[in-house]
């Protein structure tokens, strides 16, 4: 294990004990019970780390960004309790999904509880900004359900594009991750650029993670991926990879991608089909080109911090996330 895979190992270990001494209270059983099971199911807890190593990479502590980091992770979950929901996900981390394990009823009050204990946490935060902080953070929340709205829209939608998919991934996926470059960054007392870069960085590699996963649906090996290889095909999902094949393809193919959006015939047994024509018309060469290109800028920006360790463990996460070696 390098010395960076050592301070993320140790990091991740700081972030998941404090998760498992946040829910103090036992009653009612039926809240705290699934609050504390959904912040017990682990996760590469990249949004707190980043909320950490942002504040460094200013000349903050880890310390002084915990709390912040705690309630960015708290209110991640919250988002997948209630997506799991509305996506009728029955499992979530090779576990049950809050929902399935209990009921819809009692999934919708652990996220609210959720969202106040993230909120409980953040304001433990020793800043003088902290007003700013609970600004940024709550511009979070907002936009992840601006784009969880988006998302519910367009599954019933069949001319998507791809500028409407790159704004819902921005708010859904992106927002929470460079809001946790800027808050670590603020916590930091950040100079105004290095705020504006860190975010810009977090913005980035909270697309290129989206695309990635994407693209993973259909190239990964299913037992390193730990999902169905073709998920995304078979459930109908709009993608970057559909919607950009979409734009290319004619007569057949077109025919057969359209059919993917209309959940008309598309089964396992179609995977393959749809891969070759994500391969022919170029959406998956364009999509290595995406991450790619976002995970460079991304890289490039952390030029513009001092040197630091913290700055070299973003450039190693940067690397992690485009080569998934978590």
């Amino acid at each position: 294990m390098t010395p960076l895979e050592k301070k993320y190992s140790r990091y991740k270990q700081l972030i998941d004990g404090q998760l498992a001494l946040l829910i103090r209270k036992k009653d009612p059983a039926s809240l705290y019970e699934p609050a504390q099971y959904v912040l017990d199911a682990g996760g590469k807890r990249i949004r707190p780390l980043l909320v950490m190593l942002s504040c460094e990479a200013v000349g903050g502590t880890a310390k002084q960004a915990l709390n912040a980091a705690i309630a960015i992770e708290v209110l991640h979950n919250f988002t997948l309790v209630h997506d799991d929901i509305m996506d009728n996900a029955a499992a979530r981390r090779g576990r049950a999904t809050v929902h399935t394990k209990w009921d819809s009823n009692v999934a919708i009050l652990t996220g609210d509880a959720l969202v106040a204990v993230a909120y409980q946490v953040l304001l433990k935060t020793k800043t003088p900004a902290i007003a700013h902080v609970a600004d940024l953070f709550t511009d979070g929340v907002i936009e992840v359900c601006e784009g969880q709205a988006y998302d519910k829209i367009f599954e019933s939608r069949r001319d998507v594009t791809l500028d409407e998919y790159m704004l819902m991934i921005a708010k859904k996926t992106g927002k929470l991750v460079s809001v946790s470059s800027e808050i670590g960054a603020v916590i930091g007392n950040g100079s105004p650029q290095n705020v504006r870069t860190l975010r810009t960085y977090g913005e980035l590699i909270g697309r290129a993670f989206q695309i990635q996963d994407d693209l993973l649906d259909v190239v990964a090996d299913e037992k390193t991926f730990g999902k169905t290889i073709g998920g995304d095909i078979v459930e109908g999902k709009k993608t970057f990879l559909l919607l950009k094949a979409l734009e290319c393809a004619r007569g057949g193919d077109r025919k057969m991608l359209q059919s993917v959006i209309d959940k008309s015939g598309t089964a396992l047994a179609n995977v393959g089909r749809v891969r070759e024509i994500y391969e022919r018309t170029g959406a998956l060469a364009v999509a290595k080109t995406a991450i790619d290109r976002d995970i460079a800028r991304a890289t490039s920006l952390l030029k513009k911090l001092p040197e630091t360790p913290a700055r070299a463990m973003l450039y190693w996460l940067s690397d992690m996330l485009l080569n998934r070696h978590f």
